[in-house]
């Protein structure tokens, strides 16, 4: 088995952040999405993690090797954003006909991934949506139990039920070929290369795939999402409170992540704050926020805020979306 993640995007929603890093390598609940989701899939036993990257991708490669060592990674790189089925066939060899696990890298899955990988057939996981235009929607069979239409983005959504990103192929070089057809015919939808596309045709060949209902997913694509996954996964997750945490007078209201050599000095932090490495929260009260690296917030009150490494804040209430070295003084 083979697992491809790809993360290879550069996220201009969540700009300014994503001028210093890939959306991947945003910190959320104590760690960069990307970490989440390898530690989620750190157990399941695959031959190879191939990443697929493009900007930035040495930093994602880095984090991965070094964070999650004795892990088979290798980085794929993508060198143009050509929709994500063009990303997957990066990391696809021909005659390959391994099974493949793919996972989008800006989404969180609540979902017990050994069932997934255990069928024996091809599982697409699925959740009914509100706003359906938005997704590769989903059509099955009377009995419920088969697919039989995928449509990437309609704007009449036949049903409300949504692929989330996650997709489970037990025959690789059927998926390879797949997408390979699209690029070589240069159909593209929206133009790009979508992965929805090429499983529709194997769908159309006769391949069964059957709907995996996932329980939760977090999506972190803008920053009104990656604040409510941060808000998920610290009610989910065990929090973090270093040994090493200086200050007097901290009030820490749950659930909160703090990095190691942080200060929270007179200060009330939470809930759903991320801390993290080197920040310093001073005659302060912070709450529903992120605060990358080194940050420095005093004499303030800040909320439903994302703060980018080494950002400065003094001296007022306010709700931010800072990137790297911005500094507030009021």
């Amino acid at each position: 088995m083979k697992i491809v993640i790809p993360a290879a995007g550069q996220g201009t929603r969540l700009q300014p952040h994503t001028f210093t890093r890939p959306k991947v390598m945003l910190p959320v609940a104590g760690r960069p999405i990307i970490g989440h989701i390898l530690e989620d899939i750190a157990g399941l036993g695959a031959d190879e993690i191939r990443l697929v990257v493009g900007y930035m991708g040495e930093t994602v490669g880095d984090y991965a090797r070094e964070s999650f060592v004795g892990l088979p990674i290798r980085l794929v790189w993508q060198e143009e954003q050509l929709g994500l089925g063009h990303a997957v066939l990066q990391a696809l060899d021909e005659g390959d006909d391994e099974p493949v696990l793919v996972i989008l890298g800006d989404t969180v899955f609540d979902v017990d991934y050994e069932t997934v990988v255990e069928s024996d057939v091809h599982v697409l996981g699925v959740r009914r949506v509100p706003d359906p235009e938005r997704f590769g929607i989903v059509e099955l069979d009377e009995s419920g139990e088969r697919v039989v239409r995928l449509v990437e983005k309609p704007a009449n959504p036949p049903t409300d039920l949504a692929l989330v990103g996650l997709y489970w192929v037990t025959a690789g070089e059927t998926l390879r070929s797949a997408i390979a057809g699209l690029v070589d015919r240069d159909e593209t939808t929206r133009g790009e290369y979508q992965l929805t596309d090429a499983l529709q045709r194997m769908i159309e060949a006769g391949e069964p795939f059957a709907p995996f209902e996932i329980g939760d997913w977090f999506d972190c694509g803008k920053p009104e999402t990656l604040l409510s996954t941060n808000r998920a996964l610290l009610d989910r997750r065990a929090p973090a409170i270093p040994d090493d945490l200086h200050g007097a007078a901290a009030v820490l209201v749950p659930p909160v992540w703090i990095g190691p050599d942080c200060t929270v000095d007179n200060a009330v932090l939470g809930p759903h704050v991320t801390l993290m490495k080197g920040s310093t929260v001073r005659n302060a009260v912070v709450r529903d926020a992120i605060l990358a690296e080194r940050v420095r917030v005093e004499d303030a009150v800040l909320e439903r805020s994302i703060l980018g490494p080494d950002v400065v804040v003094e001296g007022r209430s306010l709700s931010l979306d800072l990137g790297d070295g911005s500094e507030i003084t009021c």
